[in-house]
């Protein structure tokens, strides 16, 4: 469904751009009309095919795993290094943040839609806050360790570890919970 799209989207937009060139001095609005909402069309079947693709059982099924799991290793990774942060160099706290997380956040956040879709929205929205929360902490971590300043590196750890631990808690409460039977389409 989604090639079609492209396929009409595409065709829409050359048989536009021709009708809107064949005469200089007069454009076939009917026309032009006309291959518009054929593309238009196309636009609307690969919008549908994507929600299809994402809303299946088995992309939910691997997106809640991959969200556990990411957030899992986040907390890990948050708790090891908010323990070292007395033993590591503040300049080198950035460092290790880069190692450690850009993975399982991009992981994280390139499945987070699933939580809407299997629990509802404000169940995300209730998990997103903490996740968001701790992120912008994780943020201020970096900086603070770009500019040395370690207080700031020390009660910003302390604040992100807080803010994922409870995001993963929230989410391990939500899976001994039975699912929204609004789930599988």
């Amino acid at each position: 469904m989604k090639k079609l799209g492209f396929l009409m989207i595409t065709l829409g937009f050359l048989a536009g751009a021709l009708t809107a060139v064949v005469d200089k001095d007069h454009v076939r609005w009917d026309y032009f009309s006309g291959a518009l909402a054929f593309g238009i069309a196309g636009i609307v079947l690969v919008r549908a095919g994507h929600r299809h693709q994402s809303r299946s059982e088995g992309k939910l099924a691997a997106n809640i795993q991959s969200i556990e799991s990411s957030l899992g290793r986040i907390v890990e990774n948050i708790g090891h290094l908010n323990a070292q942060k007395q033993s590591i160099n503040t300049y080198d706290v950035r460092h290790r943040i880069d190692e450690l997380f850009t993975e399982d956040i991009i992981s994280f956040v390139d499945a987070r839609e699933s939580i809407g879709q299997v629990y509802g929205l404000a169940t995300y929205a209730d998990i997103m806050s903490y996740f968001a929360s701790g992120e912008r902490y994780l943020n201020r971590v970096w900086s603070a360790s770009a500019d040395g300043y370690i207080d700031e590196v020390a009660a910003y750890l302390d604040k992100a570890q807080l803010q994922f631990s409870e995001a993963l808690l929230k989410f391990h409460h939500l899976k001994e919970q039975p699912q929204n039977p609004r789930t599988v389409e």
